[in-house]
């Protein structure tokens, strides 16, 4: 899906459009001395997929594993010494946590960044490491959500929002012109988009350093399918609400854009498309195996648009991998969901009549098929099976759908009937 017509600049001047040039440059100066240049790798892989020259801009280098630090310390980097006196909270399942938590610990203020209960341990003890007291409060994010604002109430600590605040988008801007820095004829940028703050921040500054430029740049957000409230919002002017659905991409699972993030990207983004949870998983695993990056669902969203052929080739092209801090269980799914949707895993579930020599001779059909065996499940307790029956799950490699195709064709041609398992 994707969304474009966006209305033009003259249209929306009524708004906070974002920062200016000069804003953006002295955040950099702010911002530089927290945050690392990130690299910016070639990939010919992708750019032969699209058709056009493509780099990796790697915010899952950054310090706390995502591009959140630039924002979250140019935020805190502006407290007054009363509001700094206060302390700060914030409310994260993860990047934005440790973005604060880090930024507070540079600035020496206090930090209290409410969690949900359920939040992946490796996040916790980073946000933890960072010095800051981390509490565990309701099993989703709306409860935590509610308990940091009640925090920030009753204590007087400054809320720190992860995106709708003008300091925070003008920090993630300065990654658009360190973009453009590092390759200045950058002609396409492609952004994951959550609430909008690195997308608002990157598109207004790269727009703005192109026009000075007497140049026009392209900007193309990326969302999950089962989280893409910017569609509709485009659709409609104006913010509005769609419903969650689960997806893996929690970083950039955001119900309703920001109100001050909409403007800007409604102005200066040029489409919006969507990418669905199989499209991750392939983009995750082509950046473990082609790139050697480690990314988190979110930060590969705009790797798995240009692998879904959701992006038309113009000129150089930058997509950004925004973060890296993925749970090991679920990186572990995610690779078994992504090589299954690669057709390079294939699980298989067959009915065999219950006597000697049926699973030899399975796998020796798989064997003159080629397909590697990586897991077997025998079992006589299923439902559906008749009393002379077993159930045999076999999961095997496969090197693409066409040989997917032929060890199920090798195995109807010697009596079976395989039913493809699909990989939760």
């Amino acid at each position: 899906m994707a969304v474009t017509g966006r209305p033009r600049l003259s249209q929306v001047t009524d708004t906070y459009l974002g920062p200016s040039i000069d804003e953006i440059e002295q955040a950099r100066e702010v911002v530089g001395a927290v945050a690392h240049v990130t690299p910016l790798e070639v990939s010919g892989f992708l750019g032969d997929v699209l058709g056009a020259p493509v780099y990796l801009k790697a915010e899952n280098l950054q310090r706390t594993g995502a591009y959140k630090i630039r924002g979250a310390y140019y935020r805190l980097s502006r407290l007054s010494p009363e509001e700094r006196e206060r302390g700060v909270v914030a409310a994260s399942a993860g990047n934005h946590a440790q973005g604060v938590a880090l930024a507070a610990q540079q600035l020496g203020i206090a930090a209290t960044i409410f969690m949900p209960r359920g939040v992946a341990l490796p996040k916790l003890q980073a946000t933890r490491g960072y010095g800051a007291d981390a509490v565990l409060h309701g099993p989703t994010f709306t409860e935590t959500l509610e308990g940091a604002i009640e925090f920030a109430a009753a204590t007087g600590a400054v809320f720190i929002p992860p995106y709708d605040h003008e300091d925070i988008i003008t920090g993630q801007a300065t990654l658009g012109l360190e973009i453009l820095d590092q390759l200045p004829a950058a002609q396409t940028i492609i952004v994951p988009i959550g609430g909008g703050g690195l997308a608002s921040g990157v598109a207004r500054a790269a727009k703005l350093r192109a026009e000075a430029e007497g140049r026009s740049i392209r900007i193309i957000g990326v969302q999950a399918e089962n989280a893409a409230s910017f569609p509709p919002s485009l659709a409609a002017g104006e913010p509005v609400t769609k419903p969650l659905e689960p997806t893996i991409a929690d970083g950039i699972a955001v119900a309703r854009p920001g109100d001050l993030t909409f403007p800007i990207i409604q102005a200066y983004v040029d489409e919006v498309v969507t990418v669905t949870d199989d499209d991750l998983a392939r983009a995750l695993l082509v950046l473990l195996e082609r790139a050697k990056l480690v990314a988190e669902p979110a930060g590969a969203a705009s790797v798995a648009a240009i692998l879904a052929g959701k992006i038309a080739p113009a000129g150089p092209t930058v997509a950004i991998v925004s973060g890296g801090n993925i749970d090991p269980l679920l990186m572990q799914r995610v690779i078994a969901h992504g090589l299954e949707a690669s057709d390079r895993y294939l699980t298989l579930r067959i009915m065999l009549p219950d006597r000697p020599g049926q699973l030899a001779t399975i796998a020796d059909t798989l064997a003159e098929a080629n397909a590697n065996v990586i897991e077997v499940m025998h079992t006589r307790h299923h439902s559906g099976l008749q009393i002379s029956q077993v159930a045999l799950d076999i999961s095997v490699e496969t090197r693409g759908s066409e040989h997917r195709a032929s060890v199920i064709r090798h195995l109807r041609e010697v009596g079976y009937d395989p039913k493809v398992v699909i990989v939760d």
